[in-house]
């Protein structure tokens, strides 16, 4: 791997100093407290600014902004502005999204004066997260989601990643190779079973429905408030079938999974038409997240925090339980292909 670039290097170094530094050159007036929160991808610090009028304010929360510096080298400018439209789209269709504050220029995205390093602010948002969901709050999460992508469907995003078997299979693939991660024991069964699950895939994304898309619409990313559900974290958005961001919600295979999954997909299809060739393609989508994953975490491998979090990414035990759960994918994706499955 190539060192670290001086904006990583820096980014790794954020102190809350750094922080309330650049948020107030945007514009806002900072108290002096600053929270980091949980992240691994960027840095996010929930920080509090000064209020004129306490009266105005709607709630506690209101005195607080959260702030999230962008991970250097992964996104572009124009991918993350791409991101922000797509939540300024939402929240104009009144759907429930936290999409960032733009700053007192009108733009929503600035850059660091020390470097290179963007960075965006948000409303703070309330909400937990339940253990799990009942039938009613599935349904109300299936017609969310297909209003969601009622909106998704009316502007293209060419600067996003394409969910595809070429771009999240085979190109993943390719920059695992290349940083030489997986052990030589049993790189030749995982690569072969990316390219068969890949050569599944194939055929049938060539006429799969694209849009804009959550990307990473899981469990964690739904916030319950007392409104109801919202939606949270856009940074994986994606163009790629609507149903990725259906299994997410629920990607177990047990009785429970299995009744809410339909919940969900009898209440989204009250607001949207879903493609039902797509269902079959849930447990390819699944492998491609597998490997997605484990390119993410290469890509970052040098960060400190990823080597505490995922201490046994790099042994031969975890390589070899990740090709043998491919190697399962590709056998239920080609039973759910020939109609084997219920």
């Amino acid at each position: 791997m190539e060192p670290f670039s001086e904006e990583t290097q820096y980014f790794f170094e954020l102190t809350p100093e750094r922080i309330l530094s650049a948020v107030e050159r945007s514009g806002l007036r900072c108290t002096g407290r600053c929270l980091q929160l949980n992240s691994m991808e960027n840095r996010v610090y929930e920080v509090e600014v000064e209020v004129e009028d306490e009266a105005t304010l709607s709630s506690p929360s209101a005195r607080f902004r959260v702030v999230k510096f962008y991970r250097p080298g992964r996104w572009s400018e124009a991918q993350v502005l791409e991101e922000h439209q797509f939540l300024a789209d939402l929240r104009e269709m009144e759907i429930p999204v936290v999409a960032p504050i733009p700053f007192q220029d009108g733009r929503t995205l600035h850059t660091m004066q020390e470097i290179d390093i963007r960075f965006a602010v948000f409303p703070k948002q309330g909400g937990r997260i339940p253990d799990e969901l009942s039938i009613e709050q599935a349904e109300i999460v299936g017609r969310l989601l297909a209003r969601m992508h009622a909106v998704g469907k009316k502007r293209e995003s060419s600067a996003r990643l394409r969910l595809t078997p070429q771009v999240y299979g085979r190109a993943n693939l390719q920059a695992l190779l290349e940083l030489r991660i997986v052990p030589a024991d049993v790189e030749s069964s995982y690569s072969q079973a990316v390219e068969e699950i890949c050569g599944l895939l194939e055929p049938h994304f060539a006429s799969l429905e694209m849009q804009r898309i959550h990307g990473d619409c899981h469990f964690g990313n739904i916030l319950w408030s007392t409104d109801g559900p919202n939606l949270v974290d856009f940074d994986d958005m994606v163009v790629g079938p609507p149903v990725q961001d259906l299994w997410l919600i629920f990607p177990s295979r047990d009785e429970y999974s299995r009744r809410s999954w339909h919940a969900l997909l009898e209440a989204y299809e009250e607001f949207a038409t879903l493609d039902r060739k797509s269902l079959k393609l849930v447990e390819g989508l699944r492998a491609l997240r597998f490997i997605h994953f484990n390119t993410w975490i290469a890509r970052r491998w040098k960060d400190p925090a990823f080597q505490r979090v995922f201490s046994e990414f790099n042994s031969y035990k975890y390589w070899e339980e990740q090709t043998s759960d491919l190697v399962e994918q590709a056998k239920l994706l080609g039973d759910a292909l020939a109609g084997n499955t219920p």
